[in-house]
């Protein structure tokens, strides 16, 4: 069962969540169902999660979070589309939602969005899974090659198919077909008068970018206190090296890699993403026994 839930974010902006469980229910003599917060990366939306919730779901109370700017939550025309806003509106959809202290899994933006809030706020994160989000700054030059990819964009797209091969296909940053890569573009897109169109702005999606690539984040990262787990994919954009120079700052940090997959781990390589992440779930993220009392 999937069950749409409003938050208010930040500034009163409108956010949905989405509860991929049950609601929690409290365990014979102990506690609610430990939460998970689930937070996507850039142009995504919490149904990308789909795939890899319904294990999750089993063990834990699962809710995905459209970010500002995406899926079913508010788009402001004035923003902010900062970095702070965004680490308000999860920090304020835990508290709403009852689910600290939390498992934070995030993929890219979202993982970045999820250890500032770990180093934030830590009373309220029991551990953390950080997917394919790099800690250096990529700098002015990253932000020009979006801004001149998302030009490049063949909107509006006459069919939805025509959206999925471009992005599965016919996209120049695709080296070879991607089929996973048309399905989840084809998952934001919107029909309109004229045919479809992402359900984003590409110029909010570049403020929101702005926003951290041009700074580097290893000081949050070192001020993570919780178990957190790294996780790559062999093709994707975090390298092996600077993955692991990420768990070496983390204070209680590991390393994983998913094989013959690129950024978008979870969505392409659900059962593959679940066997490394799964372990580390049932040994930090449930019951409340934590690690505190294990280090």
């Amino acid at each position: 069962m999937v069950r749409r839930i409003d938050v208010t974010g930040t500034d009163g902006v409108r956010l949905t969540a989405w509860e991929f469980s049950d609601p929690p229910t409290k365990r014979r003599g102990g506690p609610s169902t430990p939460g998970v917060l689930l937070l996507h990366g850039l142009m995504g939306r919490a149904s990308h999660w789909g795939p890899a919730t319904r294990w999750i779901a089993q063990r834990f109370r699962a809710v995905g979070l459209d970010q500002r700017g995406h899926g079913h939550s508010e788009k402001p025309a004035e923003g902010p589309y900062t970095r702070e806003a965004y680490v308000a509106d999860a920090e304020a959809a835990i508290e709403q939602l009852d689910l600290a202290p939390v498992t934070l899994v995030g993929h890219a933006m979202g993982a970045l969005t999820a250890w500032q809030l770990a180093a934030k706020r830590p009373d309220l994160v029991r551990a953390l899974v950080v997917c394919e989000m790099r800690a250096s700054a990529l700098g002015a030059a990253s932000q020009r090659e979006w801004e001149d990819w998302f030009t490049s964009w063949p909107v509006p797209f006459a069919t939805l198919a025509d959206a999925r091969k471009w992005f599965g296909e016919d996209d120049p940053w695709v080296e070879r077909p991607d089929p996973a890569r048309g399905e989840f573009f084809a998952e934001v897109m919107a029909e309109r008068a004229d045919g479809w169109h992402p359900v984003f702005s590409r110029s909010k999606m570049l403020r929101s970018r702005a926003a951290w690539v041009f700074d580097a984040h290893w000081e949050e990262l070192a001020q993570v206190r919780c178990p957190t787990l790294v996780l790559r994919g062999i093709d994707g954009e975090l390298g092996r090296a600077e993955a692991q120079e990420m768990v070496r700052v983390l204070p209680l940090g590991q390393y994983a890699e998913v094989a013959d997959v690129g950024h978008l781990v979870h969505y392409d390589r659900p059962e593959s993403w679940r066997a490394v992440v799964e372990p580390f779930l049932k040994e930090f993220a449930d019951g409340p026994r934590g690690y505190r009392e294990r280090v």
